[in-house]
């Protein structure tokens, strides 16, 4: 099939694209650092705020930077969101802070696939897009937020309400490292449980002291066997504190930090209902309080009708610039299309370009596969645009 101009030329930018990426991830923007995020934003809205006829916006958030949307007719009959976050991971104090090429394609550096070249990604899309022949049909919204990694707890809002007069998502978190994209994400939460036990002298016979440590540690491990009985559950105990300097006291106070994960909705209750049962259990015995604090902060992202009936045209898609057609998965890591999922609006996530070593300063994006995978997106709205591709029946 012959491709659009803007669309089939999309390649010959990878130079450009590679230039870009580490001048932005040479921004630091870790999701504690107001200036970092405020310098980031100022670059994307250079950036996305180009477009002739966008309304660009910035707003708050609370307890983090303010957010980035960019508008672009919005009263056309099929309008899309198209959604990134520009935090990263690494803070102001990170060493790694610096981008260097491994080889000819792989840029080493903080957030180029997480997700800072989703961001490129995204900007190359509507560039070449916009270009295209019936783009005039399709409005559409990007909304760049500031504290994804964090939770999305300012930015939540922003996408309920986007999810109340848009169409279609695209999230543009990095693909699989072998280019599938995600079909559905465990839902995210986390927990304190304290526990107060009673103090006393280690060496007293009989002993009238209460270990904290130890009732939370019987706590844990429970938690822990919870997945064996439920699949798709998951429970990871982080940080643990506790005790005192002085080791011949018994220790009258213990705190652990949990990660919670889940495939369903319904693994929701039942999971609480088993965390707040073992604390139950503690909390009988005289002398003991074991507290929970926390919860969900992200549901599951389950498939949507409409999501399965648009991934065959994004596979098609993909044949048609020349790539293997990707299968979608599932994944235990969130992102902003749970919430997204949760609001009712059907998204495609996990469509950005392809690297590895997320989180760590191995992260790696593999640059002309930005190109490749704007050129993917660009298509299918393409295909929206023009009436191959419908939202309904």
């Amino acid at each position: 099939m012959t491709l659009p101009e803007s669309i089939a030329r999309l390649p010959q930018r990878t130079a450009e694209f590679g230039a870009i990426l580490t001048e932005w991830c040479e921004i630091n923007s870790g999701s504690g650092h107001r200036a970092g995020l405020d310098r980031m934003r100022a670059a994307l809205r250079s950036k996305f705020g180009a477009f002739a006829g966008a309304h660009v916006e910035e707003i708050a958030c609370a307890g983090t930077a303010a957010a980035l949307r960019i508008q672009m007719r919005p009263e056309a009959p099929v309008r899309v969101l198209l959604n990134g976050h520009f935090d990263t991971v690494y803070e102001a104090d990170d060493p790694f802070q610096r981008c260097r090429w491994l080889d000819a394609e792989r840029l080493n550096g903080p957030g180029v696939a997480d997700m800072k070249g989703g961001l490129l990604t995204m900007l190359a899309t509507l560039q070449t897009f916009e270009a295209t022949p019936h783009a005039s049909r399709i409005g559409w919204e990007v909304l760049l937020t500031p504290d994804e990694e964090t939770g999305s707890h300012g930015s939540a809002p922003l996408f309920n309400e986007a999810a109340q007069r848009l169409h279609l998502g695209l999230i543009f978190e990095p693909a699989r490292t072998n280019g599938d994209i995600v079909r559905s994400r465990k839902g995210t939460g986390s927990m304190v449980a304290t526990c107060r036990g009673r103090a006393s002298h280690a060496a007293k016979i009989p002993n009238d002291g209460r270990n904290a440590i130890l009732a939370l540690a019987e706590f844990l491990l429970a938690a822990t066997k919870i997945p064996a009985d439920l699949p798709g559950v998951l429970v990871n105990v982080g940080n643990i504190r506790g005790g005192s300097a002085a080791t011949n006291v018994v220790p009258d106070f213990a705190e652990s930090e949990l990660d919670l994960r889940i495939t369903q909705s319904t693994d929701r209750e039942l999971l609480l209902g088993r965390l707040n049962a073992l604390a139950a259990e503690i909390n009988q015995r005289e002398g003991f309080s074991l507290t929970l604090k926390g919860g969900f902060n992200r549901p599951p992202k389950e498939c949507l009708p409409l999501e399965e009936k648009l991934f065959p045209e994004w596979r098609r898609a993909a044949q048609d610039v020349g790539l293997s057609p990707p299968n979608w998965v599932h994944t235990g890591g969130a992102s902003d299309g749970n919430l997204l999922s949760a609001a009712g609006l059907p998204n495609l996530d996990g469509i950005g370009p392809i690297g590895d070593h997320l989180h760590s300063d191995r992260e790696y994006v593999i640059v002309p596969t930005i190109a490749q995978r704007a050129q993917v997106v660009a298509l299918f709205l393409h295909r929206l645009a023009a009436g191959e591709i419908a939202l309904s029946g």
